[in-house]
């Protein structure tokens, strides 16, 4: 099977291309490399804008998976109408494309962002998504004109998932557990910006086996499903984090509560995914802190741009962005 996953090269996709390579499959990967390539020499990286690749780019593969876009509330809200273009228009522009090529199924990486506040409420996929900031707005436009295009012969997966964390080849800091090591690491404390609200977290490995399932799922398979490893408040996740490192480092970390008004707030049901693409997260924050530790030789300089997606999309010039849409998130 050829698989082509645009915006491989980024947090997500230099985890999940090797495991797709030991599957066994033949992965291409377009992306512009905003953050440099960090996958197997024998990956065929096409350094492209998505809204670049046309129809006859896409024949030939069986899948697309779309890792591509801008990542993250901070990056919407720094640039709105680029999130829109880049968030809603590029996965629906390659969906399209893809179809007329003959691909067999189109996967996006939806978002959990897309439930806005929830209350209290556990969402599924058939809950209101109601956030009112870009990305949750954009990524859900997205979704549904990718989904609008499945029929009989094009199976379309969306993956609305938690907020991945965790090591990645092509590492991040800028996501909440990565966050509070990162804190927790460099000044001996973990800030807490609002200790109740909800978020779905997802480590990264049970994020590449979400979407390992999805590509091995029938391709009488589509839809939408949640994909999480495990529902948490902010001030339970920073428990864990202090009661990880605390244990490994035998430090007493200092947590640092703000209260912070944020009006995001949300808890979802992967119910779906359980029962339809045989989805089981194995991983909760405490595995993902452990697996962070037993990386940190590989982070020398929590300082390096290259961490922090809103660093390095800001060090860039209006010419420039208006151009880089396809680099991996």
């Amino acid at each position: 099977m050829r698989i082509l996953v645009a915006g491989g090269a980024g947090y997500v996709g230099s985890a999940l291309v090797p495991k797709l390579l030991e599957r066994g499959y033949e992965v291409d990967v377009v992306d512009l490399l905003w953050f440099g390539n960090q996958l197997p020499s024998r990956v065929a990286v096409l350094a492209r804008d998505v809204m670049d690749v046309d129809q006859a780019k896409l024949a030939g593969y069986d899948q697309v998976i779309f890792l591509a876009g801008l990542s993250s509330d901070p990056m919407a809200d720094y640039s709105p109408s680029l999130n829109f273009v880049y968030n809603a228009a590029a996965p629906a522009y390659l969906a399209y494309c893809a179809k007329k090529a003959g691909v067999k199924r189109f996967i996006y990486a939806s978002s959990c962002s897309v439930y806005g506040y929830a209350m209290n409420e556990l969402c599924d996929e058939e809950s209101p998504a109601s956030s009112s900031y870009p990305y949750g707005i954009a990524k859900l436009q997205g979704e549904s004109a990718c989904m609008s295009l499945q029929d009989q012969g094009f199976s379309v997966i969306s993956l609305r998932k938690g907020t991945i964390c965790g090591h990645s080849p092509r590492m991040r800091f800028d996501l909440v557990v990565n966050t509070m090591f990162k804190t927790a690491t460099v000044d001996g404390r973990i800030i807490v910006d609002n200790p109740s609200i909800w978020r779905p977290i997802l480590a990264m490995q049970d994020a590449v086996a979400a979407y390992v399932r999805a590509v091995e799922a029938s391709y009488e398979v589509s839809g939408v499903f949640n994909v999480a490893s495990g529902n948490y408040t902010v001030g339970e996740i920073a428990d864990c984090v202090k009661e990880t490192l605390d244990e490994r480092m035998g430090t007493d970390l200092r947590l640092e509560i703000r209260n912070v008004t944020d009006f995001r707030n949300y808890k979802v049901s992967c119910d779906k995914a359980i029962r339809s693409l045989s989805f089981k997260p194995q991983h909760d924050v405490a595995f993902i802190v452990g697996d962070l530790y037993a990386h940190r030789a590989s982070y020398p300089d929590f300082s390096d741009p290259r961490y922090y997606n809103i660093q390095v999309f800001k060090s860039l010039d209006r010419i420039e962005r208006r151009s880089l849409v396809g680099s991996g998130t």
